[in-house]
């Protein structure tokens, strides 16, 4: 048995986003929301009007989804804290914030009732696979950081190798002895 699509699913994307917007104004109550959205749709001919409580369920749908992405990234910011996992670069925050526009979206979907038994099946797997290309992203992005962290210690190693000799072959012109020198050297590698 198939949900009965809602007189909100029906409208025009446009006039859904339309819709959407004056929900999300406070300073708009539904019932000016739904005037206003009924008078465009009659501006553009369409006989399709909404009923306030079409608009008030919808908007209660609204707000759990939304609620519900809230506390998803209030988790998600939690964790990133916790754990110090920052995206690197634009890359990382750019699929983030494709993945919360996704998960809204999802939600929404589901909220709705848009998902199927028949389209659920395809949703999970694109969901799987994009965990696993974010999994891979996150895992290339570190090995970079790693491989970064690597390369500047190697290149500071170098650089304090060179001064370590090249004060030692100055010292050693300049007279100084031996334990001087190593001691010298010692300090300047940081091998105390």
């Amino acid at each position: 048995m198939m949900a009965r699509v809602s007189t909100i699913e029906r409208l025009p994307d446009d006039v859904r986003e339309q819709l959407q917007a004056l929900l999300r104004d406070p300073r708009v109550t539904q019932l000016e929301t739904t005037e206003r959205i009924n008078q465009i749709l009659e501006a553009e001919g369409h006989d399709e009007r909404l009923s306030k409580s079409a608009v008030n369920r919808y908007a209660v749908r609204m707000n759990e989804v939304g609620e519900k992405l809230r506390q998803s990234r209030e988790v998600a910011e939690m964790w990133i804290a916790k754990l110090g996992a920052q995206p690197q670069g634009q890359m990382g925050h750019l699929v983030n914030e494709m993945l919360r526009s996704m998960a809204f979206d999802l939600a929404l979907k589901l909220q709705e009732g848009e998902l199927t038994e028949q389209s659920m099946p395809a949703v999970i797997e694109m969901v799987k696979e994009l965990s696993l290309s974010v999994t891979r992203l996150e895992k290339a992005s570190s090995e970079n950081v790693k491989r970064e962290e690597l390369i500047r210690k190697q290149e500071r190693e170098r650089a304090a190798e060179e001064a370590a000799e090249a004060a030692e072959s100055s010292l050693a012109n300049q007279g100084m002895s031996r334990d001087a020198i190593d001691a010298i050297k010692r300090d300047i590698l940081g091998i105390a």
